[in-house]
């Protein structure tokens, strides 16, 4: 039991470590504020296309979109953003590299929570709100999208969290985010205790957001 509290949870090293650690948390949440947004609204972009659209080119290549950078590592898309780019004569800075390659991923999976919301919306509500005089790109953004978000606000918050973790992955281009941080610290005091402090900001920066999740799937099981 000693032998766990002072390799895990050395509370002399967490406090020697945490204003490091600190640091690297500020770096996830500003950075997660970033990229979230981005995803978000890619997503819906390309979740307007397949259930708007009527044209075969701009579905087919939307689904094509979806399907590869779902089914594309995240890890190995950011190497390459960064680091094989610049052979094609593109170089991109650290943040820049970590927003497009998180823009490519998330918005696939961002995409497929909003598409099935907009499927739920009944079709009915679109010809409402044209019937009122709106335009299509009006209703859609008054009546239909509102709708389709809460029909999906739980798992767009699940979508979310998951991203919140995803970016340990950053620490591959040198941003120094709460894990790299961690894993920085861990190399100093030669223990692993800083990578246990990490996981437990991670569970304090996150319980909140499962927490609401979790009120959300209650309300929508009982059809508030």
């Amino acid at each position: 039991m000693d032998a766990l509290l002072q390799n895990f949870f050395n509370l002399p090293i967490y406090g020697q470590v945490f204003p490091y650690l600190l640091q690297g948390l500020w770096t996830t949440v500003w950075l997660s504020a970033l990229v979230i947004p981005l995803g978000a609204a890619g997503g819906l972009g390309l979740a307007l296309v397949l259930n708007q659209s009527t044209r075969r080119g701009p579905r087919w290549a939307a689904v094509a979109f979806i399907d590869f950078f779902r089914a594309f590592p995240p890890l190995v898309l950011l190497v390459f953003v960064y680091f094989g780019l610049p052979f094609l004569g593109w170089e991109i800075p650290k943040l820049g590299a970590v927003l497009l390659g998180f823009l490519l991923n998330n918005a696939a999976y961002y995409a497929e929570v909003f598409r099935a919301g907009l499927e739920a919306v009944p079709p009915g509500q679109m010809e409402a709100a044209r019937s009122t005089g709106l335009t299509r790109m009006q209703a859609l953004r008054h009546v239909v999208v509102p709708q389709a978000m809460k029909n999906v606000l739980p798992d767009l918050v699940s979508n979310s969290i998951e991203v919140v973790k995803l970016t340990t992955i950053a620490s591959v281009v040198g941003l120094p985010e709460l894990l790299r941080a961690a894993r920085d610290a861990q190399s100093l005091v030669y223990n692993p205790s800083p990578v246990v402090l990490a996981a437990l900001m991670y569970l304090a920066l996150l319980w909140p957001l499962t927490r609401w999740m979790a009120r959300l799937e209650h309300n929508r099981l009982r059809g508030r």
